[in-house]
């Protein structure tokens, strides 16, 4: 009883975020469960640039196996970062760990293309590294895992867009295909070279596919259907051909 009371005490005396804090110190980054199921989970990394106006939010999900990704922190630190909150939660697909990054020459949250292509390569990598069986489910895995995936996305099948209204000054647009690196850069040069601003948006590996949203809009308003059928089909090209040279325009 004199535990548990002192254990509540001290846990209101220091705040969630920092209990989460000390809790990461005494945990590893491969503390998860590693039980071997007949399955192997699916990969999950999320950049989550909407729900917070102050920081990029990145989730990691490898159903149950992963345990408080220090190295990962510290491979987001080696990018220039600082993780200004961390948090864990479970529920039915596993275990979910969240942080909440800023850069930290200035504080704020992360609006480079590239450096956002850094940050889930960066991840993915290390989740490869200490999850060698995490491979078989990513396509970085067919150059850098033990395990390269049994079968390649045909990329025509799983490539799906669609543009959608999201409110008076702008639209949404989806993009779901096969993943590849460079991908949230590529699509985002896509977008911007036919002169369509993108404001935020969400961009997340799930396994083989990747999956985006983002709110677009052109000249601050909504993007009128035919410029929504040329952003469409520009995304489509070079998705499909994604070794097409420029020269041959």
């Amino acid at each position: 009883m004199i535990i548990a009371s002192f254990f509540l005490v001290f846990l209101t005396a220091i705040g969630e975020n920092l209990f989460f804090f000390f809790l990461f110190c005494f945990c590893g980054e491969q503390d998860g469960n590693q039980g071997i199921t007949d399955t192997v989970p699916t990969p999950i990394v999320i950049i989550d640039q909407d729900s917070d106006p102050d920081s990029t939010v990145v989730e990691i999900t490898f159903g149950d196996r992963l345990g408080a990704l220090l190295d990962t922190m510290n491979a987001l630190k080696n990018l220039g970062l600082n993780v200004v909150k961390a948090n864990v939660f479970l529920d039915s697909s596993g275990k979910h760990n969240k942080f909440s990054i800023t850069k930290a020459d200035t504080g704020r949250k992360v609006e480079d293309p590239e450096l956002l292509e850094q940050i889930r390569l960066t991840i993915i990598n290390n989740l490869i590294q200490y999850h060698p069986e995490s491979s078989s489910q990513l396509a970085m895995g067919a150059a850098f895992g033990l395990l390269p995936p049994k079968e390649q996305v045909d990329v025509d099948i799983a490539t799906h867009i669609n543009v959608s209204a999201d409110g008076p000054n702008r639209s949404l647009l989806y993009v779901e295909t096969a993943d590849r690196p460079g991908l949230l850069v590529d699509l985002v040069k896509i977008i911007t070279d036919i002169n369509i601003d993108v404001e935020s948006g969400e961009f997340d590996t799930e396994g083989l596919l990747a999956k985006a949203k983002f709110h677009v809009s052109y000249q601050g308003k909504a993007i009128i259907r035919p410029l929504q059928l040329v952003l469409a089909n520009s995304l489509r090209y070079f998705l499909r051909r994604p070794s097409t040279e420029e020269s041959s325009f």
